[in-house]
Order: structure tokens, then sequence, then C-alpha cells
């Protein structure tokens, strides 16, 4: 089954699309959107492991919305801190990880008629300091045989994979 134009994904509370669901764009006009939330870790595009990967390594708080028919329209990317910054103070509402979620919260928070639920998108991507971000249709590597059940997309960056049966589950 080939990489549908819209790709379900289903909302899991207290799992990792726990903030996904619909909002309220315009009260007025009572046109709605849906947006997918995230506290992820990235590294940068090109990134090789090796000494100071710890300054490298970040954590963002991102908030993508999209339009009812699931058109990216905006990303609200925001980095808290590297995992070093982390490490030097893990705990209390100063470190980077509470930060982050505090962060995604108050975008949360300014999302009108926010709803938990379902969301349906089309596949998108964009980079932000160096950062790939979006959903990604992923081709099998060169000279693999093609199976249509292999076809897959990947959100980046958390790695969430999303296929066959296009259901709206994930595997990571």
């Amino acid at each position: 089954m080939a990489v549908p134009e819209v790709i379900p994904i289903a909302h899991e509370p207290g799992h990792r699309t726990d903030t996904i669901g619909r909002y309220t764009v315009h009260p007025e006009t009572a046109r709605r959107g849906q947006f997918l939330a995230t506290v992820t870790y990235a590294f940068p595009e090109g990134f090789r492991p090796g000494d100071g990967w710890e300054e490298q390594k970040r954590l963002y708080a991102v908030l993508h919305t999209f339009d009812t028919d699931g058109r990216h329209r905006d990303a609200q990317i925001w980095c808290a801190g590297t995992w070093a910054e982390q490490q030097r103070n893990p705990d209390g509402e100063q470190s980077v990880l509470a930060q982050a979620h505090a962060h995604l919260a108050k975008l949360l928070e300014d999302l009108p008629d926010r709803e938990p639920g379902d969301i349906a998108v089309r596949p998108f991507q964009l980079t932000r300091d160096g950062v790939l971000f979006g959903l990604i249709a992923e081709e099998p590597e060169s000279g693999a045989a093609t199976d249509p059940d292999d076809d897959w997309v990947e959100l980046y960056p958390d790695r969430l994979g999303f296929g066959p049966p296009w259901d709206g589950s994930y595997d990571t």
C-alpha cells in the first residue's frame, strides 16, 4: 500500500502522541485546525558522534499547526537548551526539560478550544537551527526490492514511524 496523501496519527493519552488534536483557528468563523505538539531532543543534520556531542544534542518544544485538510500551516519551534545543560541542572523548574515542557504548555494554552484527538496530516518538512522537522515519506534503500508494505513516513526529529495499515499507530 503506497503512502497516502494524508497520514492518520492516533491520539494516545500518556504516550508520544498525547499532545495532538484540533483547535479553533478563527472563533468568529468556527473554522477548525489541527495541531501536533512535542518536546523532543535532536541533533543537527550531518552531526557525527564524537567528543562534545552533549553540546550538540538540543531539546526543543515544537508546535505544528495544520488546516482541516492536513496542510502544514505554521511551526513554532523553541530550543530550551542542550543535553549538557540538562545534565548540569537536571532537576527543578530551571532545568532544560522543565523549561521545554512549560513553554509547550504555554503554546498549547494559546490554542482556542483545544481538544485532544486523532489527526490526519500531509507530509511536510522544514529545517530550523540545522535540525530537520517534519513528517517525511521514507524511500526504500537503493537497490532494495520495493514492497508497498515497506512504505512509511517518519516524524522528525521524534523518529515516530507510520506505515501500513495506515491506522494512525506508530512505531519507534
